[in-house]
C-alpha cells in the first residue's frame, strides 16, 4: 500500500512539474504532493528530495511545500538538495546550491511583498515592491521555522539555526541564529 502511495505521488507531482515547464533533473523523491506555481524558469537538480505534508514532517511547520516563482523570475535548486514543507516564492532569483538541507516550515522570500511607502502601498497599486536575489552556497543547513529575506548570501557549509530571521548575508563555515540572526560562532570544517 505504501508504495502504491509514493507511486501517485510521484505521478502527480511530475504531472504538475510539466504542466509548469519545470526542469526535473533523475531521481527525485516526492513525500507528498507539493504547491507549484511557475511564471518563470525552475530548474532542479538530480536526487531532488521534497517533503510535502504534515504526515510525512513530524516536527510540523508549514502544511505543504510551495514554490512559487513569479514572472521573470529563476529559481535554481541543485543535486541531492532536500527540503520540507517550507515556502518559497521568488521574484527575482533563488539560487541553492548541492547537498543543502532546508527543514520544515521555512520561509524564502526575495520580496518585500508591498512598498515600505505608506501611499503607495494604499492608493497608488503597490507597483514599487523591492526584491533581491538571495543565494544558498552548497553543503548549507537551514535550520526548521527560518526565515530568509531578499538579498541574502548564505556562504558554503554555514548552518542557520532553527526560528530564525536571516536579513543580512552570512559567511561561508559559520553558525548563526536568533532574530535578527547573529553569528554564534565558527565552523573548523578540517576537524
Amino acid at each position: 500500500m505504501h508504495f502504491i502511495i509514493k507511486l501517485i505521488y510521484f505521478i502527480v507531482n511530475k504531472i504538475k512539474f510539466n504542466r509548469n515547464k519545470i526542469i526535473l533533473g533523475k531521481d527525485p523523491i516526492f513525500n507528498g504532493v507539493l504547491f507549484v506555481h511557475n511564471l518563470g524558469d525552475i530548474k532542479i537538480g538530480n536526487k531532488f528530495k521534497a517533503t510535502s505534508g504534515s504526515r510525512y514532517n513530524p516536527i510540523g511547520g508549514d502544511h505543504i511545500l510551495r514554490l512559487v516563482c513569479r514572472p521573470n523570475a529563476k529559481i535554481y535548486i541543485g543535486h541531492n538538495v532536500g527540503i520540507s514543507n517550507s515556502s518559497f516564492f521568488i521574484s527575482n532569483e533563488l539560487f541553492i546550491g548541492d547537498n543543502v538541507l532546508i527543514g520544515g516550515g521555512c520561509k524564502i522570500w526575495d520580496s518585500d511583498f508591498h512598498s515600505i511607502d505608506s501611499y503607495e502601498r494604499n492608493f497608488n497599486g503597490d507597483n514599487n515592491v523591492i526584491s533581491k536575489p538571495i543565494f544558498i552556497d552548497k553543503c548549507c543547513f537551514i535550520g526548521a521555522s527560518s526565515i530568509i529575506l531578499k538579498g541574502v548570501t548564505i556562504g558554503e557549509n554555514s548552518i542557520v539555526g532553527a526560528g530564525s530571521v536571516v536579513t543580512k548575508s552570512i559567511p561561508p563555515n559559520e553558525i548563526w541564529a536568533g532574530n535578527p540572526a547573529k553569528k554564534i560562532k565558527s565552523l573548523n570544517i578540517n576537524e
